[in-house]
């Protein structure tokens, strides 16, 4: 009891998980007015329910100690896998994992609430990767990088399996993240990027040479279907991107309709009002989700644009500055990896509504709708706090060293 108060008077103390703190909730205002400018009842109900519960969840996170969050990480993990096999095995009723926009990632708890395990496995990947690799040595070997992209491989391919590609994509850059902070060596991380590059880009160059609106057309010179390793819809979101005039009523239609919205409202935006009528009968899709970016550019303009990338850069600079004063390397590594995540997904979002990239349905943390999304997001900020709270001294062992022994003695 003496020491859970002597942490809650610590807590109290000015350190920059409070700036992390204040950049999430303002991120939150953002975009419980944003979903109100074209849903007003989804705004609503962000800003009264689902706000006030993550700021619940988040204090409850802000008590356990370190050492017990890392022991139950394989736990937490097991149990997140388990929901996502939940997610697509045969024989579930509908009632129970409902179908939307084709794809099965949400678990219904009553009639108008359901969870999102997807969100909640990115903090129990984070939690036992770190919990991996916090005094290991085996990746600063080429090989010894096997295991920890096997383990990151059972949450992805379940996800994609839903399928949701764009929540799948977050985990690859975490990871990448994760191992240079644990210190694996830059030339091999650097050549698994590389291999991703270049497969990446041989897929885009197979869509340039042989588009899909051109694939129905019966010549010769058309590449074997063995060659497309994306699945159709896939190459027509590249295509899209490509080829917006092309697609222009169909696959890119969102994306056009939200670079138009953005374009709209200019350096200080619209207001509530004109942005509300502009998207509605622009039709623009999603505009409480994936496209709540364009949303805000419509209302606030690029000055609210600017705002918003401050915020999360001011959020994911204060997560870093608490790993690079923390000594327990559980707690660096997850810090590390909660800002790689949360940063990635943010400026995934964001580069897709400008048009950077293919849409991929991705949501735009703090901002986008949804209870299970702000409820992670924040369970992640009260870790960060419990994180900064802690001094050294109640830590169990020194953190690991990067160089080698014999260099060391030189």
């Amino acid at each position: 009891m003496i020491a859970l108060v002597e942490h809650l008077r610590r807590l109290l103390r000015i350190h920059p998980g409070w700036y992390a703190l204040l950049a999430a909730v303002a991120l939150t205002l953002i975009g419980c007015f944003a979903i109100g400018t074209v849903r007003e009842a989804e705004g609503a109900k962000q800003l009264y329910f689902w706000l006030p519960a993550a700021l619940f969840v988040m204090l409850v996170c802000m008590l356990p100690h370190p050492r017990w969050l890392g022991r139950m990480a394989y736990p937490l993990a097991i149990l997140t896998l388990v929901a996502l096999v939940f997610l697509i095995a045969p024989g579930v009723p509908r009632s129970i994992v409902p179908i939307r926009n084709g794809a099965k990632s949400w678990i219904a708890l009553t009639s108008t609430m359901t969870l999102q395990p997807s969100e909640f496995a990115k903090i129990a990947f984070v939690l036992a990767m770190a919990w991996h690799l916090r005094y290991r040595e085996s990746y600063r070997t080429f090989l010894g990088l096997l295991a920890p992209f096997l383990i990151m491989f059972v949450p992805v391919a379940l996800i994609l399996k839903q399928p949701d590609l764009g929540t799948a994509m977050l985990f690859a850059p975490t990871l990448f993240a994760m191992l240079v902070a644990a210190g694996a060596k830059l030339r091999h991380l650097g050549t698994l990027a590389a291999i991703g590059v270049v497969v990446v880009g041989a897929n885009v160059a197979i869509i340039a040479i042989d588009p899909p609106h051109a694939q129905s057309n019966s010549r010769e010179d058309r590449l074997p279907s063995w060659v497309h390793v994306m699945k159709p819809h896939q190459e027509k979101r590249f295509a899209a991107m490509m080829w917006p005039e092309r697609y222009a009523k169909r696959e890119a239609f969102q994306g056009l309709t939200a670079k138009r919205m953005i374009a709209a409202g200019g350096l200080t935006g619209l207001g509530r009002e004109r942005a509300a009528v502009l998207i509605r009968w622009n039709g623009l899709p999603e505009p409480h989700n994936d496209m709540i970016f364009a949303v805000i550019c419509c209302r606030w303009g690029c000055v609210g644009g600017v705002i918003v990338v401050a915020l999360y850069l001011v959020l994911t600079m204060s997560l870093g500055l608490i790993a690079v004063r923390s000594k327990d390397p559980f707690v660096r590594l997850s810090l590390v990896g909660f800002a790689a995540m949360i940063f990635t997904q943010a400026a995934y979002n964001i580069a897709m509504t400008l048009g950077m990239i293919p849409i991929t349905g991705i949501t735009l943390p703090f901002i986008s709708y949804g209870g299970s999304s702000l409820l992670a997001s924040f369970m992640m900020i009260g870790l960060a706090l419990n994180f900064a709270a802690r001094p050294p001294k109640w830590l169990a062992r020194p953190s690991f060293e990067y160089e080698p022994t014999e260099v060391m003695l030189q």
